[in-house]
């Protein structure tokens, strides 16, 4: 409980849009801990943001794949960084946009001080796909500290659910960067959301 009540109080503070970036060179200045959301196109960082901080509209969503084409960056009270990063897998943009933005995420999440914690979103939907497997490898490179959110929990219930989640379990037995644990969430129905306030908390407590 008292977990939870940390991460209450931290997302019951302001959050505002700071900046969206398409480099580095665009970021803010490092200067406070920052919690990146990655994941395939369309698996639901900007919702699971928005009920995060209990903004209908802080982050722009879309049932269009490739909607996010930029880092974009919001401030939660000045005490750390909430980052969206634009998805990976199928985009509705053209191929020079689509590897722009992929540069960019790479180099952010293989380059920048401040990153604390990826949150690893996977659509429970879809399980584990070839590209999340080469974003994991990509982390467990780079030696960044991940955690792995299942999302849309609403959309599969029973044993297809239990399913994905022993796939994910099995999974992270072998990546050295992953956080142990897996969030299970639902942006709509509001599941897991206070488990994932309270494990981005203790990041900057």
């Amino acid at each position: 409980m008292a977990r939870n009540d940390a991460g209450r109080r931290l997302f019951a503070r302001p959050c505002t849009f700071v900046v969206a970036a398409t480099s580095l060179e665009g970021l803010p200045d490092p200067g406070v801990p920052e919690v990146a959301f990655a994941g395939r196109s369309n698996c639901g960082k900007s919702s699971l943001i928005n009920a995060l901080t209990g903004r209908r509209s802080l982050a722009r969503t879309s049932r269009t794949p490739g909607r996010t084409r930029s880092i974009n960056v919001f401030s939660l009270d000045g005490r750390m960084n909430l980052v969206d990063l634009p998805g990976y897998g199928y985009a509705a943009a053209g191929k020079a946009d689509i590897a722009g933005w992929t540069r960019a995420v790479d180099d952010y999440l293989a380059l920048r001080p401040v990153l604390r914690r990826v949150c690893l979103l996977l659509d429970v939907r879809r399980g584990i796909t070839d590209r999340d497997r080469a974003t994991f490898d990509s982390l467990d490179t780079a030696g960044v500290s991940w955690q792995a959110v299942l999302t849309k929990s609403d959309k599969v219930k029973g044993a297809g659910l239990d399913g994905v989640v022993a796939e994910v379990a099995e999974e992270l037995q072998r990546r050295p960067a992953a956080v142990p644990g897996i969030l299970i969430t639902s942006a709509r129905k509001g599941r897991g959301i206070d488990d994932l306030r309270s494990a981005v908390a203790a990041i900057v407590s």
